[in-house]
């Protein structure tokens, strides 16, 4: 067996970037493969770099968001699963790196699985520092991943295709931040077989434009995508009637907005805390007497004293 796989790569201003990741691409020990890059509108030179791949290597195909899907990278990757041919499917970011033997290791006995996972690699790219590895292994491996004590990023998977178009459907275009989270833990829910690869295959590049750089400071947009992300999951956790793992879903949402309001009371941050006062009228139903008692108090205590997140 020699299954096709399509990699899926959305893009936007990488062009500084890109061109390492699709060397890896290149790369690979594992041929039989095709490579579609749907840009989401970049204004660099993104297209200039590509351009000597798609003259290298036919496998490469360019394509643009079309303009009637929703910008954002889950339109760009629902879109080139539209266009895909391969048995299997490996969404890929354009700033990570695979090692050569990735797509090799990942499809090997693919009759026997839904979906292959790698351990993957935190690479610090300005100080070219290696910063540990994702966990993937978990005897309760839906609470573990809902926890975030496991991950898969959107980059380790390799999906079977038929898998995959039997869900009801792929990257939640309405959210931005978590919805490799969100994805995953869909598929999940539908008990695949997996195959784990206990290896790091992936350089998972963090840099001052990837989003886990962004996510340290409170961002309004990536905060309320979060937040929705989750209370989708506490509703389809409750419609199945896993109350077990509902409830602790809850209880970490909810520390979640304790965390985003402490912060905003640490940075003495008038935007952040009005963020934050957002952020627990929408989860308002969280919280108990004593929770509310003592954000009320934190926040009083800030407005009058300037201090307040030590009550938190």
């Amino acid at each position: 067996m020699n299954p096709l796989v399509s990699i899926i790569i959305p893009t936007y201003n990488r062009a500084h970037l890109i061109g390492e990741t699709l060397d890896s691409v290149m790369a690979q020990t594992y041929q039989n493969w095709e490579c579609i890059i749907v840009d989401d509108g970049s204004e660099d030179d993104t297209l200039a770099v590509l351009e000597r791949y798609l003259i290298a290597d036919t496998r490469f195909q360019f394509h643009y968001r079309p303009i009637d899907r929703i910008k954002g990278a889950n339109s760009c990757r629902n879109y080139g699963f539209e266009l895909s041919k391969g048995e299997y499917i490996k969404w890929f970011d354009s700033d990570d790196i695979m090692f050569s033997d990735c797509l090799e290791k990942q499809i090997e006995n693919s009759h026997t699985f839904d979906v292959s996972v790698c351990q993957v690699v935190k690479y610090d790219f300005e100080n070219q520092k290696i910063l540990g590895m994702t966990q993937i292994n978990s005897d309760q491996l839906i609470l573990d991943y809902l926890l975030g004590k496991i991950t898969f990023y959107i980059i380790s998977p390799l999906w079977k295709k038929e898998f995959v178009k039997r869900q009801k459907g792929l990257f939640d275009e309405s959210i931005s931040n978590l919805d490799d989270w969100d994805f995953n833990l869909r598929m999940l829910y539908e008990n695949p077989v997996i195959k784990f690869i206990n290896e790091g295959l992936i350089y998972y590049r963090i840099h001052n434009e990837s989003l886990s750089q962004e996510l340290g400071k409170l961002n309004r947009k990536e905060i309320a995508s979060e937040l929705k992300a989750r209370d989708k999951h506490i509703k389809l956790l409750e419609r199945n009637n896993d109350v077990i793992n509902s409830n602790a879903l809850q209880n970490f949402t909810k520390n979640r907005v304790k965390y985003f309001l402490r912060e905003a009371l640490v940075r003495k941050d008038a935007n952040d805390l009005f963020l934050c006062k957002e952020l627990f009228k929408r989860q308002i139903k969280l919280f108990d007497f004593i929770d509310l008692f003592k954000s009320v108090f934190a926040v009083t205590t800030f407005k009058i004293f300037g201090k307040g997140y030590k009550y938190l």
